[in-house]
């Protein structure tokens, strides 16, 4: 199970840390994902680190300005946010893609398999 938290208010160019707590054991293939979905939007990628070497991959939009990490000992991926913009506000989901297997990352969120909650980001101007 996933709980995410951090979210909140804040204005453009603030800074924010998204938490992603998982309970239960996170394995050394999985990659934990977070993705965000505006409102009357599609829910999108927005970065990914593998919990075997910590790797990551973020998008186009968010690369420089966020930076993902996680915590071994705590089972927790945080998402970094610095000089936050008004087109980041979004409800912010953390995920995980469960494999056997090392496997290259995927942006699809049909490719991961548990959710939390979300969290909601709002960015004013």
């Amino acid at each position: 199970q996933l709980q995410a938290s951090g979210g909140g208010l804040v204005q453009a160019g603030g800074s924010l840390r998204l938490s992603c707590a998982a309970s239960g054991d996170i394995f050394s293939n999985w990659h934990i994902g977070w993705f965000r979905q505006a409102p009357g939007q599609e829910r999108e990628f927005v970065a990914v680190i593998s919990w075997r070497n910590s790797k990551k991959q973020y998008a186009d939009s968010v690369k420089g300005r966020f930076a993902i990490s996680r915590d071994n000992y705590k089972n927790t991926v945080y998402l970094q946010m610095n000089g936050l913009k008004p087109e980041d506000t979004a409800v912010y989901y953390c995920t995980t893609r469960r494999s056997l297997v090392a496997t290259p990352f995927s942006f699809f969120e049909s490719e991961y398999n548990d959710w939390g909650q979300g969290t909601q980001v709002t960015v004013s101007s």
